[in-house]
């Protein structure tokens, strides 16, 4: 999960996204999580006493809000509602980031529907170029993910430039000629776009596509849709990090904000089972917590912590260490997994429109490593994919060539066998490795790879491809 997290005109996703990427693991650990693990859904302890027991309900309920809450601080950290945000290109030098996307460049906006529906229109964007604008609603579902591979156009819809009806729940007007409807469960839902960045010049087409984006209320769309405007985009809050926020929150804080939160943004239905033993503790939309001991509240958000780090898909995969989980995006009633992913990848997409293999925890960054692929076994997908090197914090990886990753800007050549090999390794190979096919890491301690895999082919979302191994020659 690439989830990966701001002045809109440094870094973009420092103040928000990757704020919110990454970070939320450090805050949870700092708050004492530990490996104890727990894979049920909020509302399935193991027995009637302890589903009944009122520290393992409020437990419950905190990994059951913790996704909410996360997303509400990280939009008052974004800018100001339904207005768009750019990203400009991240730097090696950045240490606010954590895992940096070198592919892509976000375009973001906090969406509040309450009002009225707003119209949003992604330009004519060129044919091959990747692009994805994702629909969250408030509890970090993707619920629409219209992009190059899809537009996700209603019959009678065209473009480009494809231009959509983002709806919140209850609305029932009539949509424009043109117009493509969107509905989101939630008021609040969170646009997060991306266009595939291709390094140094493309910056400036790509900073003239995210000015072409338009965004605007109905009412002023309908007025004059001629008069809506694009530019260069608002600036974002700033402020702290919102996992540190939300972890740092007593219990009776989080759970207040909860219950604010939920009576803007209600539980899916499907959450009828688990808000029923949640409303015992007063926690419900509207609700509170004030007849609990602020010690069992804090005492349930503690393990509730622990629970949410140590929790593992039983569906995620690994292929010859690199791991990744294809349930991300959408996840039904597995709170676990939702906060989970929530607390280190806050804004995972759906695995037909990305996925993100990681190899982690990979020592002696002094040793030589490659990766082949053979024959006719290149990462299958549709867009493009890359593999960026990453230090023991997770950093880019410093060095004096300035590559951070393969597999996206320099096409890779293969050998006289028709396989493709990556050289991973400190030092340069020279000529004894084509140009584009040398990734630096550290000349010593740990480093991780990230495999980004961008509209991925059905062998890769079907288990039919696997990933080579790092294989080490020294």
């Amino acid at each position: 999960m690439d989830f990966p997290s701001n002045d809109v005109t440094g870094q973009f996703a420092s103040i928000s996204r990757r704020r919110a990427l990454g970070l939320g693991v450090a805050a949870f650990t700092a708050l004492g999580a530990s490996a104890c693990g727990k894979s049920d859904s909020a509302g399935s302890s193991g027995s009637t006493t302890a589903a009944s027991d009122p520290k393992v309900v409020a437990a419950d309920a905190y990994v059951f809000g913790y996704p909410l809450v996360l997303m509400d601080v990280t939009r008052e950290t974004g800018g100001p509602a339904n207005q768009l945000v750019h990203q400009n290109p991240p730097t090696p030098d950045d240490k606010q980031v954590v895992r940096l996307n070198l592919d892509t460049l976000y375009s973001q906006a906090w969406l509040d529907l309450r009002a009225e529906p707003m119209v949003l229109q992604v330009p004519a964007i060129e044919p091959g170029r990747y692009w994805l604008m994702q629909l969250m609603d408030a509890w970090t579902n993707t619920v629409h993910d219209p992009g190059s591979a899809d537009q996700d156009l209603d019959p009678g819809a065209s473009g480009p430039p494809y231009t959509y009806l983002i709806t919140g729940p209850g609305w029932n007007g009539t949509v424009p000629a043109g117009l493509t409807r969107l509905a989101m469960p939630t008021p609040v839902t969170w646009l997060l776009g991306r266009i595939e960045y291709q390094g140094g010049n493309d910056i400036e087409h790509v900073r003239e596509l995210q000015q072409q984006m338009k965004l605007a209320p109905l009412s002023v769309w309908k007025a004059d849709p001629s008069a809506v405007r694009g530019g260069p985009g608002a600036k974002a809050a700033g402020g702290g990090v919102p996992a540190q926020m939300v972890a740092q929150m007593d219990g009776r804080t989080f759970f207040g904000r909860m219950c604010a939160v939920m009576a803007i943004n209600p539980p899916a239905t499907d959450d009828a089972g688990a808000m029923k033993r949640f409303a015992t503790l007063g926690i419900k939309p509207g609700g509170n917590v004030d007849g609990q001991p602020a010690d069992l509240l804090n005492s349930a958000g503690a393990d509730a912590r622990k629970q949410v780090l140590a929790y593992r898909d039983p569906q995620a995969r690994n292929q010859n260490g690199w791991s990744f989980d294809l349930n991300v995006g959408t996840y039904g009633t597995n709170y676990p997994l939702r906060a989970q992913v929530a607390a280190i990848g806050l804004g995972a997409n759906l695995p037909k429109d990305a996925v993100y293999p990681t190899l982690k925890g990979t020592a002696d960054g002094g040793s030589r490593y490659r990766i082949t692929f053979a024959e006719g076994q290149l990462p299958p997908v549709d867009a493009f994919w890359s593999i960026t090197a990453y230090d023991g914090q997770s950093y880019l990886v410093q060095n004096p060539a300035q590559i951070y990753s393969v597999g996206h800007l320099v096409p890779v050549t293969p050998g006289p066998d028709g396989s493709v090999e990556i050289a991973v390794q400190s030092a340069d190979p020279g000529s004894e490795v084509p140009a584009g096919q040398w990734l630096p890491i550290p000349d010593t301690g740990q480093f991780s790879l990230t495999l980004r895999l961008y509209s991925p082919k059905t062998a890769v979302l079907n288990n039919k491809w696997e990933i080579p191994v790092l294989r080490k020659l020294d």
